[in-house]
């Protein structure tokens, strides 16, 4: 089993930035993705970002030069570097990350509200 703890998500003014972090303990060997995805309300969960154990990274197209998606693997985790952000970026970001020959794992998931 893996677990998954995001923090970091919160309240923001629209154009401010954020920073979420996902740590993940227990059977975290054999992860070969990591990554975030998000559900706004009324929509159904979407791709943000994921960078794979060898650090190559794949964005969401409609994020890419505001978003950046980084692993340290001294602490394993994952963050979300959120630039320039949108009333449309409100949703519930959740982390994620693929083990393999076993599945997948999600995140309890955290809050962005962008808002003024």
């Amino acid at each position: 089993q893996v677990q998954l703890v995001e923090s970091g998500g919160g309240l923001v003014h629209p154009g401010g930035s954020l920073r979420l972090s996902c740590a993940a303990s227990g059977s975290i060997f054999s992860i070969y993705r990591w990554g975030w995805y998000r559900r706004a309300p009324g929509k159904q969960r979407e791709l943000v970002a994921t960078i794979s154990s060898s650090g190559v990274t794949n964005y969401a197209d409609s994020l890419k030069g505001r978003f950046t998606i980084s692993r340290d693997n001294a602490k394993n985790t994952v963050d979300l570097q959120m630039n320039s952000l949108k009333p449309e970026d409100t949703a519930v970001y959740y982390c994620n990350v693929a083990r393999m020959g076993v599945g997948y794992y999600w995140g309890q998931g955290t809050q962005v509200t962008v808002s003024s």
